[in-house]
């Protein structure tokens, strides 16, 4: 009968580079009563627009499928139904983008279909426009904004108190008769499953868990190449979704099995150790970054004092970590996403302490600052091809304050 649609997004630009990255269906019969659910993040392909708003990480849509393998399943979930949504011609105009880019026209339009924003006038005259302020005025409770699947049902919540107000028949038969009669092409459905957001407070597995667990090599692995990996993803003292897959995927290359890894970052540990004691005194600074190093390796607190107990006396020719990252004045830095700091603000801090900051990602560049490490923006992807740092706003405003 009907379908409530809710979809976030990187902005609010359809016809433009703006895309979804989430989208949502809820099914409602004649009655009001919720059906079925479907919801998906999408990979956008690009940055995530105000992630401070919708909440969505980079880390949870890079594993997500891109539009064009979920078309078929959601252009199902919608055919034969009025769509229903709160503010509809926004939802309809990216869910005909989407389409659009596929070289697909599909039956969506704003006024064959039911607005709950539009339908407050009547159902609850006087009310502001937001969905909080119309579930308000009819007396349902808040709910959780800027996820499509909680604004999904409470558009669906809402449109239900509607058509208990309007009666039997509904006054919208010739909007439920034409719905039937739309011709929506045939679009094959993807063999895809949905991914949801992870739950607040869910961490990811550690990339540790997912390498082959089998016994160890009886030789000396020769890990030179995953422990060069290693050095560049931990260069700001954090690994990215992006740069744990990395590390995975060199892993399996290189044949190693998590034996394997766990011995090269003891490895790496001991050398990172054996750096620190160079000088004859471990500073407390120096011992809260190998406890860092060794959390973000999945090594206990007891790896960090054999490291040291290791380091004691210095193995010649032992291969030692690159240092911390280090910015000097005349550096290139790049920023890249929707921060909460303005971008010429960013741009004039950096001036002022000496960097050069610029527009565009160039061989040059040294840092570029993201406001999620995992961006899959432009100028992201051209930084990882060049092998450039990413880092996110925080650690830059950490290297900023270190600046000689």
């Amino acid at each position: 009968m009907y379908a409530v649609i809710d979809v976030e997004t990187t902005g609010l630009y359809a016809g433009r580079n703006d895309r979804i990255a989430e989208v949502a269906v809820v099914h409602v019969d004649a009655d009001g009563q919720v059906t079925g659910e479907w919801c998906s993040l999408v990979n956008p392909d690009r940055d995530l627009g105000p992630q401070h708003v919708h909440g969505i990480s980079a880390a949870d849509v890079r594993r997500a499928p891109l539009f064009a393998r979920l078309a078929g399943q959601v252009a199902e979930l919608l055919r034969g139904r009025v769509l229903v949504a709160h503010n509809l011609p926004f939802d309809a105009r990216f869910l005909t983008a989407e389409y659009l880019r596929l070289g697909v026209s599909v039956p969506i339009h704003a006024d064959e279909g039911l607005c709950t924003m539009r339908l407050a006038s009547h159902f609850l005259p006087g009310a502001r426009r937001g969905l909080q302020h119309c579930r308000a005025a009819a007396g349902l409770s808040p709910h959780r904004a800027h996820s499509a699947l909680h604004d999904a049902h409470a558009a669906a919540e809402l449109f239900g108190f509607y058509l208990k107000m309007a009666g039997s028949p509904a006054p919208w038969t010739e909007e439920i008769a034409a719905a039937a009669r739309l011709p929506w092409p045939t679009i094959p459905v993807e063999p895809v499953d949905p991914v949801r957001r992870r739950a607040a407070g869910l961490q990811e597995e550690h990339f540790l868990s997912r390498l082959v667990d089998r016994l160890p090599r009886l030789h000396e692995p020769q890990g030179d190449a995953y422990l060069d990996l290693l050095d560049r993803a931990l260069l700001d003292r954090h690994i990215s979704t992006g740069e744990a897959d990395a590390l995975v995927a060199a892993a399996q290359e290189l044949g190693l099995a998590r034996a394997d890894v766990e011995h090269l970052h003891q490895v790496y540990l001991a050398g990172l150790a054996a750096v620190a004691l160079e000088d004859g005194v471990l500073t407390a600074g120096e011992l809260r970054d190998l406890v860092r190093v060794a959390q973000l390796l999945g090594l206990s607190r007891s790896a960090v004092e054999d490291a040291l107990a290791a380091a004691q006396t210095r193995i010649p020719g032992q291969r030692l970590p690159s240092e911390v990252m280090r910015l000097h004045p005349g550096d290139i830095v790049v920023f890249t996403g929707d921060m909460r700091v303005a971008r010429e603000v960013l741009k004039e801090q950096a001036q002022a302490a000496g960097l050069v900051p610029r527009d565009g990602v160039t061989k040059k560049t040294r840092l570029l600052v993201a406001a999620d490490p995992d961006s899959m923006s432009r100028k992201a992807k051209q930084a990882q091809r060049y092998g450039i740092p990413i880092v996110a706003l925080p650690v830059y405003q950490q290297l900023l304050a270190q600046l000689p």
